[in-house]
């Protein structure tokens, strides 16, 4: 099994629309086409929408270690709207790849490659559950 079958396992993700492309050791590239589903009120993507997909790179970096390893805390900084039809791309790189409490950035572009959000969230690795069976590039 290849860690982006593993992520098949992110139910939410995956109902949200969000697809992992790329997976390296601390690095993850995700992407997400906004549709309706994902429109707020003001008719643009939802921010909760963009968290889930920064959420789900976050994740995959910080996990292909093969550690589960989950969040403690998160921070988003939204710059600008995205409207439907567009595709978002999430990058994320882990910055410490500390033994218990890694610490990532995910930067958020639009299909103009234009800085959409940051996101930056800090794990905890539990310690003995390895994620068995999983291959990493």
């Amino acid at each position: 099994m290849t860690l982006k079958e593993f992520f098949k396992g992110d139910r939410f993700a995956e109902l949200a629309g969000c697809e992992l492309i790329e997976i390296g050791k601390g690095y993850a590239r995700a992407r997400m086409t906004v549709e309706e589903h994902h429109l707020n009120g003001g008719n643009f993507c939802q921010g909760g929408a963009l968290f889930t997909l920064a959420d789900l790179a976050f994740a995959a970096a910080v996990n292909s270690h093969l550690v589960l390893t989950v969040s403690t805390s998160s921070n988003i900084t939204y710059f600008h709207s995205v409207p439907l039809g567009a595709t978002v791309y999430a990058e994320a790189r882990e910055l410490v790849d500390h033994h218990l409490m890694p610490y990532a950035e995910v930067r958020l572009t639009d299909d103009r490659d234009r800085l959409v959000a940051v996101f930056t969230s800090g794990g905890y690795r539990k310690p003995g559950m390895t994620i068995d069976g999983v291959e990493v590039p």
